[in-house]
């Protein structure tokens, strides 16, 4: 009897499920949606360690980095939720790469604001993007971004990544008379780390192992741990927070970060560029991700529009004006949401079983902090080597568009500034358009972006 209620309660709950998120309707089933929910949490999960490791470097003060890695976690959890209640897609949300590294290195450490400032301007760009996102203005600024230089923002992007991955890692370090150069194989135990770290991802990502990076990542801490490299420095967040051997433990309440964010200050003239920055990055991004992702998993109408295009961006704007307050950096959907549509997922009951992974591993943190920073590196060049991808979309034989997409993707690195390498690509494809008989070919938007971006010089 006692078998045969649970029967029928678990079919009313299946029922359940299958009404609100029209799982039969999609061709799909509950066990298939929890599934590849599975499987894009393995996808990115990686960024539960990652996000905090890069931002801890900005927002520095003892104790920051499971503070950090609980924010992540919820920001994650808060983003996926909404996208999976609301626009009812399978497609995850989380800190997204590329903007925690501006974050950090960009707007803290190389302009030096205040890490509660740059929190604020993280804060008022999700504002613009959930009033960009219930407007027209939306279509608008799309249209107007010329389709090679969205690919090499996100490819820019990626060589940003790799040369902060090759940093951290010591591949790469300071000289006198090149710049830069290699770092010492005989006396640097972290670099071989490394190589064997790229080797296990890079085999990984290319045989399709859900979960690639993140195995990656613990693979190359385990070895660390076998070799006892002197990779571990107790109280960065590595060691330190494992030393008293727990692998399972209560989360870490984030109560230094939690509403710290300082949006007068974000407001000041001398930020405001950043906040546009933040703004534009996050919703190209964006958009190009769920663009990709509609079409994989259906969501595509016949001329090629997007059937969910407000929720789904909704529900980004929300995750990241979230997300600042309770003190991480932009939130955004996933391109890795790919490989549980790939299994199978084609609704929101995919999204909610990723949201839910997210909240469970918070008990885990101490086996997630133990992690080294030469762990996460071969992640960043592999993840940089992923956004890539667009730049054979672009047409490398007409000179006015690969100019500025060339140096849209190596300003970035060269110049050690996500800004810069947009502005450089957007002022470079305005003017050499005009000036070649292609005024008529620019959009409006763009003429207005180079105008403020110009300005911005002028006045700094």
């Amino acid at each position: 009897m006692a078998t045969q209620i649970d029967q029928r309660a678990g079919a009313r709950a299946g029922s359940a499920l299958d009404a609100f998120f029209g799982i039969s309707s999609s061709g799909s089933s509950v066990s298939r949606e929890l599934r590849a929910g599975v499987t894009t949490f393995l996808a990115m999960a990686y960024i539960i360690v990652v996000n905090p490791g890069i931002l801890s470097t900005a927002i520095d003060f003892e104790g920051s980095f499971p503070q950090l890695l609980t924010v992540t976690v919820f920001a994650a959890a808060i983003g996926t939720t909404v996208m999976a209640l609301w626009a009812r897609l399978p497609f995850a949300l989380a800190p997204g790469m590329g903007l925690n590294a501006y974050f950090t290195f960009s707007v803290v450490l190389g302009q030096g604001f205040e890490w509660q400032t740059a929190l604020g301007a993280v804060f008022l760009s999700g504002i613009l993007f959930m009033i960009i996102s219930a407007t027209g203005l939306r279509e608008w600024i799309i249209n107007g971004i010329p389709r090679s230089l969205k690919f090499a923002i996100t490819a820019g992007i990626g060589a940003f990544l790799a040369i902060i991955g090759f940093v951290n890692s010591g591949l790469s370090v300071n000289s006198d008379a090149t710049l830069i150069t290699v770092g010492d194989w005989a006396s640097s135990s972290s670099m071989w780390l490394v190589a064997a770290g790229l080797i296990i991802t890079g085999v990984l990502v290319a045989r399709k192992i859900p979960g690639a990076v993140l195995i990656g990542i613990v693979g190359t801490t385990v070895l660390a741990m076998i070799t006892r490299a002197e990779v571990f420095v107790q109280g960065d967040g590595s060691l330190g927070a494992f030393s008293g051997g727990d692998i399972v433990s209560t989360p870490v309440w984030p109560g230094d970060l939690i509403g710290a964010l300082d949006i007068g200050s974000a407001l000041g003239t001398g930020i405001l560029t950043v906040v546009f920055t933040f703004l534009f990055v996050d919703f190209f991004d964006t958009a190009g991700t769920l663009i990709g992702l509609s079409e994989k998993s259906g969501y595509m109408d016949e001329d090629g529009n997007m059937t969910h295009p407000r929720a789904a961006f909704m529900a980004d704007g929300i995750a990241t004006t979230a997300g600042a307050f309770l003190g991480t950096s932009s939130t955004t959907t996933y391109i890795e949401s790919a490989a549980g549509i790939e299994d199978g997922g084609r609704t929101g009951l995919t999204s909610l079983t990723v949201a839910i992974l997210f909240l469970l591993s918070l008990f885990l943190w101490p086996l997630a902090a133990m992690v080294p920073a030469v762990a996460t590196a071969p992640a960043l060049i592999i993840i940089g080597a992923m956004m890539m991808t667009g730049v054979s979309k672009i047409d490398w034989n007409d000179y006015r568009i690969a100019i500025p997409a060339f140096l849209t993707i190596f300003g970035m690195p060269f110049l050690y500034s996500i800004t810069e390498g947009i502005t450089l690509g957007i002022i470079s494809y305005t003017a050499i358009s005009a000036l070649t008989g292609k005024a008529d070919k620019v959009h409006p938007v763009m003429y207005a972006l180079t105008g403020l971006l110009v300005l911005r010089y002028i006045v700094s």
